[in-house]
């Protein structure tokens, strides 16, 4: 902290459009002085409004700049704020300050993972499928989320059954292709896969993110009272 008061050399980088006062210890022109006309054009020098002081050429016009060559102001309560700074490091002071405030203010975070917060009824998290009350599968094997997924994450396999309608014996979902947009949500005419709240379902091996029907019904059983509300609360928007 000391140490870089006392530099030699500083490295300066101009932005040109934001720049609100007058930098003319680097500007390679020389600036006109109150009440005098100008001596150099104002042409190569943008105004900065609301102060009319001109700026540099361009924002790489000077590399390198000398800290010392600008002589300091002489003023009493300058001295006195330059050695206040050195002698008792008020930066430092402030620092602990800032630190000592926000003690006592109420904390941003949780304790995850034994506390977690809130989510939208609308997430998008991992995928499950749902059975009616009495205990029956809803997928029907119309394979219109096969159709509508745009990264083709989901394969489907059926079969008829005795009384003549159908039924999946095959659901696969690789979620590492599924970019969780929904579309297979969407499609299904009767709820039967869903994006549920579940979001804590990271893996060790590739294997273990091919979904089949098995681990999906499961997911469903597991999350069912959440998913069935979330689906109450955004039937408008479906």
């Amino acid at each position: 902290m000391i140490a870089a008061r006392y530099f030699i050399f500083k490295f300066v980088k101009f932005d040109s459009f934001k720049s609100t006062k007058c930098i003319r210890r680097y500007c390679q022109g020389k600036c006109p002085e109150e009440g005098n006309p100008p001596c150099i054009p104002f042409n190569p020098c943008v105004p900065a409004y609301p102060v009319n002081f001109c700026r540099p050429r361009t924002k790489y016009d000077v590399t390198f700049a000398y800290i010392n060559d600008v002589p300091p102001k002489s003023g009493g309560r300058d001295i006195v704020d330059r050695a206040a700074q050195t002698v008792f490091w008020t930066e430092l002071v402030r620092g602990f300050a800032v630190t000592l405030a926000h003690i006592f203010k109420e904390p941003a975070t949780i304790n995850y993972p034994f506390e977690k917060g809130p989510i939208s009824p609308r997430y998008r998290g991992e995928h499950a499928l749902r059975r009616y009350p009495s205990g029956e599968e809803r997928c029907i094997a119309c394979k219109l989320c096969e159709a509508v997924c745009p990264a083709q994450a989901i394969t489907i396999d059926a079969e008829e059954r005795a009384d003549g309608s159908r039924r999946a014996i095959r659901y696969d979902i690789d979620l590492t292709k599924c970019i969780f947009c929904g579309y297979c949500q969407e499609a299904c005419p009767v709820d039967a896969i869903v994006e549920g709240p579940n979001f804590e379902y990271s893996t060790e091996t590739h294997e273990e993110l091919i979904y089949n029907k098995e681990k999906l019904l499961g997911n469903g059983d597991r999350w069912e009272p959440e998913i069935a509300s979330s689906i109450r609360d955004t039937h408008l928007y479906r």
